[in-house]
């Protein structure tokens, strides 16, 4: 039986938070393409933080993260690594894009690492990013882009879903990610590929 994106994550959280990283100097260089742009007083959001890696990377270039993840066992893990590493300007917070509420122009930048390959309406989901970034505030993303190059699990992602085995997985081209990005009134200020997914890294500001 199909599962949500939420019981997915719940249930596998354990063992994602215990696997290595698999790409070491692509995820150095995204670090370090986040961190030249950061500064002491920015307010940073994170959409599908995970276990918080990545946002307890980040938190000692800036002022505070708000990090937050659809999955409760995900936050879960991310606050205690951060009470273990004494880390006290990130704050874990169970919520997915949809549901999350902040008043307009609430944060510096946004981050949205392995996330919007994940969320079901992404138009509406980047429109929200848009809006709750200050004028000329940064959004930092990193997209699967299965169509470019693994099209051929079109059909086996759906059976996998109806099993219990994968989240909402969408099918799209780094193409079509880069042309909903400037839709919503984003610039793309940096873009590169990398891997077998043809993952979509990108820096954009906000008009």
């Amino acid at each position: 039986m199909a599962v949500t994106s939420a019981e997915f994550w719940d249930r596998v959280a354990p063992g994602y938070s215990r696997q290595p990283i698999a790409d070491t100097e692509t995820y150095a260089r995204k670090l370090a393409a986040a961190q030249a742009l950061m500064r002491p007083d920015m307010e940073v959001l994170e959409f599908g933080c995970g276990t918080g890696s990545t946002a307890l990377e980040h938190a000692p270039h800036v002022a505070h993260i708000t990090a937050t993840d659809v999955s409760a066992a995900m936050i879960g893990i991310g606050r205690e690594r951060a009470g273990t590493a004494g880390i006290t300007n990130v704050a874990f917070r169970q919520s997915g894009v949809e549901e999350f509420d902040a008043p307009d122009g609430s944060y510096d930048m946004v981050l949205a690492l392995n996330l919007l390959h994940l969320v079901p309406d992404r138009t509406a989901a980047l429109a929200k990013i848009h809006r709750l970034l200050k004028p000329g505030g940064y959004f930092i993303s990193s997209t699967v882009c299965l169509a470019d190059r693994l099209w051929l699990l079109r059909p086996v992602i759906p059976l996998m879903q109806w099993i219990g085995k994968a989240p909402y997985v969408s099918f799209a081209k780094a193409d079509q990610v880069l042309g909903e990005v400037a839709a919503v009134g984003f610039q793309a200020e940096e873009h590169w590929t990398h891997g077998r997914t043809n993952s979509l890294f990108l820096i954009a500001t906000a008009s």
